[in-house]
């Protein structure tokens, strides 16, 4: 069938590169969202770095502010728009469909469509360092009025970008939505589904829910700024105090955007995360309906939280404390998730693969970065902090430190079903303890001098007090180069001379496992009803039991 349907598709299309251009296939499109995302997450890494030598030294001179500005906006827009979602969309359409036995997503040429809007839209984000003026330099939150008068096009192409990865965005989430509502295999109800199954549902709603949100706002931005439809000019007054506008309005409607989209962000890592602790613990999860109630109500949550980055812009004490008493709230699903990873974790026969290093990475690092985001929480404390260094060091232990590890436990995990080999457990096992000691050695430091005054978004300072925790950041933050420098040479070598696996090289329990590695283009040739959240697990006890063979301990 597979051969009959290949030869139906032209000569050009079956070309090495043109095969990739026109492809719909889910998994196709999967790697192309990991590729890209992770050429983006080196773009944004090498321009912090560059902004981390310039805050090295007291007075240091590498770049100016206007330059400053421009890599501090496009570093923070890219890592969220460009890495931490696109990435985990990547994961998810490689995986979901195989893990709820189906052949491909509801949606493909919607999927492929996804993609190109994808890459398009990060194109133009990067490309704006070229335009007139420079690239959008008022921060990747883009704060009124101070977007409405920021003088060339750059602004301009900053909307854009985030206009046409929106459309992506979306564009996903409804193809992810319907492919698990109406896609799943014989047996697969809605409490045998996968725990990354699970997040990515809850991705997709939440995206669903808050990105018109933003789209709205950015609109909103763009007239504010001023267009001309041929010879007529518009210029409205939205987010322009000096008009009659409001600046605060802007600020609730991209935080309803905001906040939940470090769960849009966060949500899949937990998942990944779920699925690669028990494999490697020889456990099946703790209490598996405990972490998907915790993910619904991380979901609902999130989109009542997001007033707490407004504490210092005089809101009602009233609405002060509702959003401080929500904001903590949310800590108690999350709390859910950390004590059923460690009560997975807990007697576990446990093998320290690197899948499994970088997943417990990643549960110190988040447990940090969530502690310090209870203290923020707390507006009393927030109005000390708030836009100080602290902020960045928490931001960055919640969303780099988590999700980063989360995603290379999952490149590791995941790995060999996409392309039939393993990576170098050496070198990987080199790059987490790089990355870790890095990560620590990097942010860390930044909550103390966030607590001595610093304040972000500073590209000089002439307080010699914070030169020494400045650049202890800095050395952390090329340790993490090397880091990621050798994925990408563990990546080189393993691509043709890595170690050859079979449908299963970590005895896992889902059904991505139970075709090959990597998948035919039409997945299965046959799915094992499904009679538990574990399903290979069942199937090999039912050979076991049909050869006689013992439980193994």
């Amino acid at each position: 069938m597979a051969a009959r349907a290949e030869a139906t598709v032209p000569a050009w299309q079956r070309g090495r590169v043109a095969s990739w251009l026109v492809t719909t296939d889910h998994k196709r499109i999967g790697i192309l969202y990991i590729t890209t995302s992770l050429v983006f997450l080196v773009l944004s890494g090498l321009m912090a770095l560059v902004m981390r030598l310039q805050l090295a030294q007291a007075d240091a001179d590498i770049v100016g502010p206007e330059r400053y500005n421009e890599l501090v906006t496009i570093h923070g827009t890219s890592m969220v728009f460009l890495v931490g979602v696109p990435i985990l969309a990547g994961f998810a359409n490689f995986l979901v469909p195989l893990m709820i036995g189906a052949s491909d997503v509801a949606f493909p040429r919607l999927n492929a469509l996804s993609y190109w809007f994808f890459l398009f839209g990060g194109s133009v984000l990067m490309l704006s360092f070229f335009a007139d003026g420079g690239a959008a330099d008022t921060g990747w939150t883009a704060y009124a009025p101070l977007s409405i008068q920021a003088p060339g096009n750059g602004q301009d192409l900053w909307i854009l970008s985030l206009h046409l990865l929106t459309v992506s965005t979306v564009a996903g989430a409804v193809n992810f939505i319907v492919t698990i509502h109406n896609m799943r295999t014989r047996g697969m109800t809605w409490t045998r589904m996968p725990l990354f199954v699970w997040s990515i549902l809850l991705f997709g709603w939440l995206i669903m829910a808050v990105m018109p949100v933003l789209s709205a706002a950015l609109t909103m931005l763009l007239l504010d700024r001023g267009i001309s439809i041929g010879p007529v000019d518009v210029q409205t007054d939205f987010f322009n105090p000096e008009d009659g506008g409001s600046a605060v309005l802007y600020q609730h409607a991209f935080w309803f955007f905001g906040h939940p989209e470090v769960y849009i962000i966060v949500l899949p890592a937990f998942g990944m995360i779920s699925e690669v602790l028990p494999v490697f613990a020889r456990k099946p999860i703790f209490g598996y309906k405990a972490i998907v109630a915790s993910t619904v109500a991380i979901g609902f949550f999130s989109m009542l939280v997001w007033a707490h980055h407004m504490f210092t812009i005089g809101l009602p004490f009233s609405l002060q404390a509702f959003f401080m008493i929500s904001s903590m709230v949310i800590a108690v699903p999350t709390g859910i998730k950390i004590f059923n990873w460690l009560a997975t974790l807990w007697r576990g026969n446990l093998s320290f693969e690197t899948p499994m290093l970088f997943a417990l990475g990643f549960l110190s690092l988040f447990v940090i970065g969530g502690l310090t985001g209870i203290y923020l929480a707390a507006f009393p404390i927030d109005w000390q902090v708030h836009d100080s260094y602290f902020v960045v060091a928490h931001f960055h232990y919640t969303l780099l430190g988590g999700v980063v590890f989360a995603i290379f436990a999952g490149l590791f995990y995941w790995w060999p079903k996409m392309f039939g080999r393993m990576l170098d457990e050496k070198l990987g096992k080199w790059q987490f303890w790089l990355l870790f000691v890095g990560f620590n050695v990097a942010f860390m430091p930044q909550h103390f001098v966030g607590l001595e005054g610093m304040p972000r978004r500073v590209y000089t300072y002439a307080n010699e007090e914070w030169e020494g925790y400045n650049l202890a950041s800095t050395i952390g933050s090329w340790i993490m180069a090397i880091a990621i420098l050798l994925f990408a040479i563990n990546v080189l070598k393993t691509r043709a001379s890595g170690r050859r696996v079979g449908n299963d090289p970590w005895q896992a329990d889902t059904l991505e496992w139970y075709t090959t590695s990597p998948p035919p283009p039409h997945n299965f040739d046959d799915v094992p009803y499904v009679t538990s959240a574990r399903p290979l697990y069942d199937l090999r006890r039912r050979l076991r039991e049909q050869r006689g063979e013992r439980e193994p301990a």
